[in-house]
């Protein structure tokens, strides 16, 4: 875990993760300034949905980049909701918690 109930997610652990249940996925880089940002506002969003059918993790792109490049993943931070396997939004540059707390709600991911 990436900490406050954030997964850490990898090229092993990605497809397993994100095949069932609602699954918030940010495409980051420790290097990237923008992507620190988006971090701390993902821990922000992590605290605040109880939902345990959503999960939300971080996948760093130079680990992972096999992973991003299936993904068409250019820039980041990139953000993806995945809804059973399937991506259902995508979120580009730094996001704020509110938009991504609302994007989480079932009504908008379709549960």
């Amino acid at each position: 875990m990436a900490g406050n109930g954030i997964l850490e997610l990898t090229s092993a652990n990605f497809a397993s993760t994100v095949s069932s249940g609602t699954v918030l996925v940010d495409f980051w880089a420790p290097w990237c300034g923008p992507c620190l940002m988006q971090g701390q506002v993902l821990e922000q969003v992590a605290a605040s949905v109880s939902d345990p059918n959503v999960k939300i993790g971080k996948l760093n792109v130079d680990e992972a980049a096999d992973v991003a490049a299936r993904f068409g993943i250019r820039a980041i931070p990139t953000l993806l909701l995945f809804k059973d396997g399937e991506v259902v939004r995508q979120f580009v540059g730094v996001q704020s918690a509110e938009t991504l707390v609302s994007a989480l709600r079932p009504s908008r991911v379709g549960v």
